[in-house]
């Protein structure tokens, strides 16, 4: 049997009727998907939370207010650093064309510190995971709960969270056109 795998960069948005509350109007971004199962970020669910709560012991951290994202409902004890500037941060991991994941936290800070403009535009400091049991991911997909769409750097890091959202949908041409316009139930219209 032919199963749909997403491949790691790839792109995830929730279909427009998604309730949960974890994922509604989210795009999450593929960091693996295989026979084990499937993981990901969500990236744009900005959250109350700053880095220098999560970090009140690092030197630079501690310091600065920079927005933390919600990755998922998983995880919630690890924070993972998604980017598009490697030539900022060694040590990542290109997952897809302009998207890199990881890299030294220390180099982060720095980059903060130094121009919080750029790290504010190109960086997104992300708090749990998203995660499927084997099969689980696939059963979403053939439901239409998910759709697939190609990494998109310019979409991952541009704008508000809703408008991340319509941006990918309209990415995936006239088959989902009308999509990022309706409500999670159509009896809110």
């Amino acid at each position: 049997m032919n199963q749909m795998r997403v491949a790691t960069g790839g792109l995830l948005a929730a279909a427009p009727d998604m309730l949960d509350e974890n994922f509604m109007h989210t795009v999450v971004l593929m960091t693996a998907h295989g026979d084990e199962g499937a993981h990901g970020l969500v990236m744009n669910r900005p959250t109350p939370l700053t880095i220098d709560k999560l970090m009140p012991s690092h030197p630079i951290l501690s310091r600065l207010s920079f927005p933390v994202h919600a990755g998922g409902p998983v995880g919630l004890d690890t924070l993972q650093l998604v980017h598009r500037a490697p030539h900022r941060v060694p040590g990542s991991v290109e997952l897809a064309a302009g998207v890199w994941l990881g890299g030294d936290l220390d180099a982060v800070a720095r980059w903060m510190e130094e121009c919080p403009e750029e790290a504010a535009r190109d960086l997104r400091v992300v708090l749990g995971h998203s995660g499927w049991s084997a099969g689980q991911l696939e059963g979403e997909l053939a439901q239409g709960a998910w759709l697939p769409a190609k990494p998109d750097p310019e979409a991952l890091f541009g704008g508000e969270p809703i408008v991340i959202w319509r941006r990918v949908l309209r990415s995936l041409g006239d088959h989902a056109s009308g999509l990022s316009d309706m409500p999670p139930d159509v009896s809110w219209n």
